[in-house]
């Protein structure tokens, strides 16, 4: 039996050049193009300071979730804490980050953590 014909030859040169050609496309990945415009993407819940002003310690879980929203997360395993995250981004990088924890006990609204404080005149 005869060997099979090579229609594409080894050539040193053309493997050189495939290398670098895949080489300049990986990167072309994390880099970027220059001049090109990338929109603000805004991820999560938007919470202001007016929303954050209104909870007060005994809320129950339902008038929470009306005036902050549905949380982002709400764990399995800590269901007595509801996370409220909300991030935009230009590309990969991060121009604003917030969040707030919610704390509950039972059914009533113990504490909350996170970026917000709750206003000077508030009580």
């Amino acid at each position: 039996m005869p060997p099979l014909p090579l229609k594409w030859k080894l050539n040193p040169m053309r493997i050189l050049y495939l290398g670098l050609v895949l080489t300049v496309l990986s990167a072309c990945g994390g880099v970027g193009f220059p001049g090109v415009y990338r929109i603000d993407v805004e991820q999560g819940n938007i919470i202001t300071q007016e929303m954050v002003d209104q909870l007060k310690p005994g809320m129950n879980r339902s008038q929470v979730r009306f005036i902050l929203g549905t949380p982002l997360v709400e764990d399995s395993f800590h269901q007595n804490r509801w996370d409220y995250i909300y991030i935009v981004r230009n590309g990969n990088t991060i121009k604003q980050s917030k969040r707030l924890s919610v704390f509950f006990d039972g059914n009533e609204l113990s504490h909350f953590t996170g970026t917000f404080v709750p206003s000077e005149g508030e009580s």
